[in-house]
């Protein structure tokens, strides 16, 4: 039988289709995530006062969903906004109860699969691998990211040193990059880490913005040579490499580790909860379901324990902690476990003040900044106080770009800018060590 040219035809376009999608990440929804998204929402939910909070708290608690700012219920505070994400079939009995309460809200994202084909549905795919071409104003797999840091290491050996500090918990090695000219052994040391809570993509792409900007910044711009001549930095572009991949691979919005619990199904621990310092108390879950689950016991995490072995190795020289997170355009300092005062208040919070500065600089973006307990929200088991107890004089946590209206979703095109104004906030950090500041030497570092 002689073949049909029509289905000859309808072939050829389909193999050609297929040959396009293996290089193009299609903008076809059900081949993201499995269109586990479609449909659902994010709602902006401000409560006026605390009757509003109790029953505001009462209606979520009564439903499963997704809390992106507070991250916990208990967090949540009059005139304070929560956003919430909400699968599709709880939309509806969301907005009447909010009805019934007139407890004032607004829908931000009316349908997130489409928000997230957005932010990486439409890129190719083979833009991203190239290593000579390597394009920092994308998001970046785990893999995609381990073979930069690779190529970062192999074509910059007078700058970058790269190790591993350890494995995570599904054996993934724990890269880090040194980045500083090799002039004297005991140089100060800066430390930065992006990734702790997997859905913050921006963090990672910041940390590749920062070693492609020291890197080729270094020879024409006379700060940043001083830097790297004087200073070391210790660069983790993603710290929970599993909840990353796994953000990546399964779920979009995971936050926390990997881990397995015996006692229960739900998986992983905050790894901004899991550190040895006020362990488990406020602004802390002990429920290994919920997203600030503290973990069984302090440093359990193999990724928070690989980082604090290295920490205190090496806490004679690192002066600077910084840590990059998302998002509510903050820059936080400790305490975040309790409303107090810093011992080197001052000194932290002049070069807070510098960092904000020169990040508004840039696009005229403004930052708040201040104690985590007071700026944001009162939480225990950090590591920012954990740098701190540990001798660390500067710890920092920045929360970047935005304050809601994209969340998690922080579009690529703006990768640029964020990274940009950061850079600026970190460099001014770093420059900052470079100048002495008058402390109480005999309180500090005690909490």
């Amino acid at each position: 039988m002689a073949p049909d040219p029509r289905s000859a035809f309808r072939a050829s376009v389909l193999l050609a289709c297929v040959i396009i999608c293996s290089n193009v990440l299609c903008p076809v929804g059900a081949y993201l995530y499995n269109n586990r998204y479609a449909g659902d929402q994010v709602f902006r939910i401000t409560p006026s006062n605390e009757e509003e909070v109790r029953v505001l708290r009462n209606i979520l608690g009564k439903m499963k969903v997704d809390l992106w700012q507070p991250n916990s219920a208990s967090l949540i505070s009059h005139n304070a906004t929560v956003d919430v994400h909400v699968k599709r079939n709880d939309t509806r009995g969301l907005r009447s109860n909010l009805k019934r309460e007139s407890i004032n809200y607004r829908v931000f994202i009316y349908n997130l699969q489409k928000e997230i084909e957005k932010q990486t549905g439409y890129r190719s795919s083979r833009k991203r691998r190239s290593e000579t071409q390597y394009d920092y104003e994308v998001y970046h797999s785990l893999e995609e990211i381990q073979s930069w840091m690779f190529q970062m290491n192999r074509s910059h050996s007078d700058l970058v040193d790269m190790f591993s500090i350890g494995k995570s918990y599904e054996g993934r090695q724990l890269y880090v990059l040194q980045l500083g000219k090799r002039s004297r052994p005991q140089k100060k040391a800066v430390w930065i880490d992006c990734g702790v809570h997997a859905r913050e993509w921006i963090g990672p792409a910041f940390c590749q913005w920062f070693v492609k900007e020291a890197l080729n910044s270094y020879q024409h711009d006379s700060v940043m040579r001083r830097l790297l001549n004087q200073l070391n930095f210790y660069i983790m572009p993603v710290f929970n490499v599993d909840g990353y991949h796994f953000s990546w691979t399964t779920d979009r919005f995971w936050r926390k580790t990997r881990s397995k619990n015996h006692k229960f199904h739900c998986r992983g621990v905050d790894a901004n909860r899991n550190w040895k310092v006020k362990w488990c108390e406020e602004g802390a879950s002990s429920h290994p379901c919920d997203d600030t689950y503290c973990g069984p016991f302090p440093e359990s995490e193999p990724e928070v324990k690989a980082v604090a072995k290295f920490l205190r190795k090496h806490k004679k020289r690192v002066k600077a902690y910084i840590s990059i997170h998302a998002y509510a355009q903050m820059l936080l300092y400790p305490y975040s476990y309790k409303y107090a005062t810093i011992p080197n208040f001052n000194c932290v919070e002049s070069a807070a003040h510098n960092a904000v500065t020169a990040l508004y600089s840039a696009y005229g973006v403004r930052y708040r900044y201040g104690p985590a307990s007071t700026t944001l929200y009162v939480s225990s088991g950090s590591s920012i106080d954990w740098a701190y107890r540990n001798g660390i004089p500067y710890a920092f946590a920045f929360e970047l770009r935005d304050t809601g209206y994209f969340g998690f979703l922080l579009p690529e095109s703006l990768i640029n800018p964020t990274c940009t104004e950061t850079m600026r906030a970190v460099k001014a950090i770093a420059s900052g060590l470079l100048k002495k500041c008058e402390t109480d030497t005999d309180r500090f570092p005690y909490i």
